[in-house]
């Protein structure tokens, strides 16, 4: 086999060959900032690229490793960021030309994490407007390695075409409607959403902050249980992050998993699912089996409903996130956002209380599912990559079927760990994705299943031909 890319090793791979100093964080840096030069006028996954910074970084990390100072598998490890958590000094955009010139002055907590861990942040990440589904116009859009005329997968798009690109070795992405899970999926690699709070939000722009996630973009199991376990736990600045003590999401991930009960609903995976993606599903699913994993049958209720009002908790929620600008500046706004807050300043308090309503319903029955299973199975979204075009990208803000959040929108509702990999390709060559849904703080046991799938597969092997 041919000796795997410094671009594209794990976070594991290098960490040996950091540890043992065989190879100098600098000179990992100096390669990916390369590669960026390289290859990103052209696939634009960057908003900021930090390489000054990113380079000091890496020259602290190499003094602190020849001084014996080790702090873990992160240390020295290129990582890039999406354009919507703070740091310090450096313009944080969130997509939106309002804020093409805010700097912050302090760093998000989830950038002090991968920092304290000596993680090296190559820089800033693109990103949708306000971290929704259309772009400013005036904003760079990434394109995809795969295939430059499909869909990126909406707002963490930068994060999951840099880290399929071989342009970072890992990056953090969010997720509100489906943004860590669509991406992942569109460019072939591992997304992890995890239990809502599990992550702070300190200093992240938010969209709608009771369905806002922040985790995990990366090519393997394994570095999303590493990165998720640095950026977890509580924040004394994010009253609505969870107390609860952060596993060794590493602890266990190799454990087989006989007997561990995996709900499937056929139906659920397969109506009005692309017949190549549910076909890998399934597929996926009898891998599970033949590893020792329990099938049980499950009943889904029509999503389609419930996830219709997804827009309007969306909609209202992101109109109180950006109430510093809007509507005082709104015509500072791209057509896509812009029509996005038009349509949350209409809707009504009861409008917002029946859309709750229906959502606690939604996860009323989704904990009666998982009421005699361990981790649902089904696709991360109802297709491969579609076709884009400038309308679709820039707007006016298009109406999408339910169908398209069917597999996302449910688990920001409830606010359920999921973890996304690669199951396939189409006969086009573009990817696909299987998802895994867990209980709450279920994260390890996500990742162990996740990691058995993984070695059962190849898929997380191919990279785009770029």
């Amino acid at each position: 086999m041919p000796e795997t890319p410094l671009h594209y090793k794990a976070i594991t791979e290098l960490a040996e060959l950091i540890s043992s100093k065989e190879l100098s964080p600098v000179e990992l840096t100096d390669s990916f900032l390369q590669r960026i030069d390289q290859l990103d006028d052209k696939l634009k996954s960057y908003a900021t690229l930090m390489s000054e910074q990113a380079l000091e970084s890496a020259k602290k990390a190499e003094q602190e490793i020849m001084k014996g100072e080790y702090r873990g598998l992160l240390h020295g490890i290129p990582i890039g960021v999406k354009d919507l958590c703070f740091t310090k000094g450096v313009r944080t955009m969130g997509g939106a030309k309002v804020l093409k010139n805010h700097v912050p002055t302090y760093n998000s907590t989830v950038v002090d994490k991968l920092e304290s861990a000596g993680g090296v942040i190559l820089g800033k990440l693109n990103l949708t407007e306000g971290a929704m589904g259309g772009y400013h116009p005036e904003f760079d859009i990434p394109i995809s390695p795969w295939n430059p005329e499909r869909w990126t997968g909406s707002s963490s798009s930068g994060s999951g075409v840099a880290t399929a690109a071989g342009l970072c070795t890992v990056s953090i992405g969010s997720d509100t409607g489906g943004s860590i899970r669509f991406p992942s999926a569109a460019c072939g690699i591992v997304g992890i959403k995890p239990t809502w709070g599990r992550v702070s939000r300190y200093g992240v722009f938010a969209l709608a902050e009771s369905m806002d996630h922040v985790g995990p973009m990366t090519r393997s199991i394994s570095d999303s249980a590493i990165l998720l376990e640095t950026i977890s736990g509580n924040d004394e600045n994010d009253p609505t992050s969870l107390p609860n003590p952060v596993p060794n999401m590493l602890e266990g991930i190799s454990n087989d998993i006989t007997g561990i009960r995996i709900g499937f609903d056929k139906h659920y995976t397969t109506k009005d699912v692309d017949k190549e993606l549910s076909a890998a599903v399934c597929l996926g699913v009898k891998i599970l089996e033949d590893l020792g994993a329990e099938i049980v049958e499950v009943k889904v209720p029509d999503m389609d409903e419930y996830v219709l009002a997804w827009p309007t908790i969306c909609t209202a929620e992101a109109v109180l996130a950006h109430k510093e600008t809007y509507p005082s500046r709104r015509d500072e706004y791209g057509p896509w956002f812009q029509g996005w807050l038009d349509m949350g300043a209409e809707i009504t308090g009861t409008q917002y209380a029946e859309a709750n309503n229906l959502r606690n319903e939604c996860s009323g029955h989704l904990r009666r599912i998982f009421k005699d299973i361990d981790v649902l199975v089904c696709p991360s979204m109802s297709g491969p990559p579609h076709p884009v075009t400038p309308e679709l990208l820039y707007g006016p803000k298009e109406t999408r079927a339910a169908r398209f959040q069917r597999f996302t929108a449910p688990f920001d509702f409830n606010g359920a760990p999921t973890l996304s990999a690669p199951c396939g390709l189409t006969v086009d060559g573009l990817p696909l994705s299987i998802q895994f849904v867990g209980k709450h703080l279920s994260e390890p046991l996500l990742c162990q299943v996740g990691y058995a799938y993984e070695n059962a597969t190849e898929w997380h092997k191919l990279h785009p031909d770029i």
